[in-house]
């Protein structure tokens, strides 16, 4: 690394040998045999099937992030939009982190056309761009405060040093909190000549390059050959998502995303009548979308390499359970069919009855 591909892409970051390699120890890939025995012995057919992936996320449009002081209060101002990925909490806890604020004294704002800067919402890129920009606004908050600390402290800027919300002079009593730094900051009679008031930042993100999460996927399958019904009896993946912000909502983001996958390999089927083009699949009655007993336990985790594209170190997570899970499943039901009837394909969803029409000949 880094690495050009055949269609030019330049690969920052990644280890993907070792991350199929723990994938294939996690799934216990080479005890397969065993199980797939047992299998036949209840007259079921047993797969498994591998999917790795590679994804570009964190690219393109740029992002603006807006830290602003208010009172007691922080506001982190946004252009793009929370939509049920965890934004605000991820928001919070990056600034928290760097700036040492409890998060319950930070607020988001996001929507509100007044304020928020333009932004774009999806791609997996919030953190890798947003995100980004919150940390280099934070960044210029630290350095500027810095040399306000100094003046107000009466020390020299370089004897300062920032960390958990406090601005010290290492080996003596001189500290002041960051939130009192900005008060005075709003303050004219305790500046500086030239110094800039308030310590608000607007940091606009350009991303110099995009970012490359990868994970492997494996998953285990028995199919009932009388009834052409798949059962999911294991899921493996180990995924790399570089810096990881927040490890319970990534986990959590992975799982919706398998099961988004699992559902469009299996089930999903958008069904139009072929005279009129009317959608007959229409409402959640026709459509079969995957319910929790379609859902097998997810063994989950994550070798991480930090990108070298950002400062974060982060890559993006939004689409890796939806991209891995639908080959995976599917490579696992071919496997399961090869040696029974030759089988190399079956298209999506594989039904109960495509499955059983594959078993017996019937095209």
């Amino acid at each position: 690394m880094p690495y050009t591909s055949a269609t030019t892409l330049l690969l920052d970051s990644g280890e993907f040998e070792e991350v199929m390699n723990r994938c294939m120890a996690a799934a216990e890939w080479s005890t397969f045999p065993q199980r797939r025995l047992r299998s036949e012995r209840n007259d079921k057919l047993r797969g498994i099937g591998m999917a790795t992936y590679t994804e570009r996320c964190g690219g393109g449009f740029p992002e603006t992030a807006s830290i602003e002081f208010k009172d007691e209060r922080v506001e982190l101002v946004m252009g793009n939009q929370e939509y049920g990925t965890g934004l605000v909490t991820s928001y919070k806890q990056l600034v928290s982190d760097q700036l040492g604020i409890d998060p319950d004294r930070i607020d988001v704002i996001m929507g509100d056309t007044d304020r928020t800067p333009a932004g774009l919402t999806g791609g997996s890129r919030a953190i890798a761009v947003a995100g980004v920009a919150l940390y280099e606004a934070g960044r210029a908050i630290i350095g500027r405060g810095s040399r306000l600390a100094a003046d107000l402290m009466e020390v020299s800027a370089q004897d300062v040093t920032f960390a958990d919300g406090v601005f010290f002079v290492p080996g003596t009593d001189l500290r002041i909190d960051l939130m009192e730094v900005a008060k005075a900051a709003r303050d004219p009679t305790q500046l500086s000549p030239g110094m800039e008031p308030g310590l608000d930042t607007t940091h606009h993100r350009v991303p110099p390059a995009q970012t490359f999460p990868n994970g492997c996927h494996i998953v285990e399958v028995e199919i009932d050959p009388d009834t052409g019904v798949v059962t999911i009896e294991r899921y493996t993946v180990v995924d790399d998502f570089g810096l990881t912000i927040n490890p319970l909502l990534l986990e959590g983001q992975v799982h919706g995303g398998i099961a988004q996958g699992i559902g469009q390999a299996l089930l999903e089927h958008a069904v139009y009548d072929p005279d009129s083009g009317q959608l007959l699949s229409g409402s959640f009655m026709d459509y079969a979308m995957p319910r929790a007993s379609d859902i097998p336990s997810f063994a989950f985790s994550t070798y991480n390499v930090p990108s070298t594209a950002n400062p974060l170190g982060v890559k993006g997570a939004g689409e890796a359970g939806a991209v891995g899970a639908p080959p995976a499943v599917i490579n696992a039901i071919v496997d399961a069919l090869h040696d029974r009837v030759g089988l190399r394909h079956i298209d999506m969803p594989a039904t109960p009855r495509r499955v059983w029409e594959a078993l017996n000949g019937i095209h």
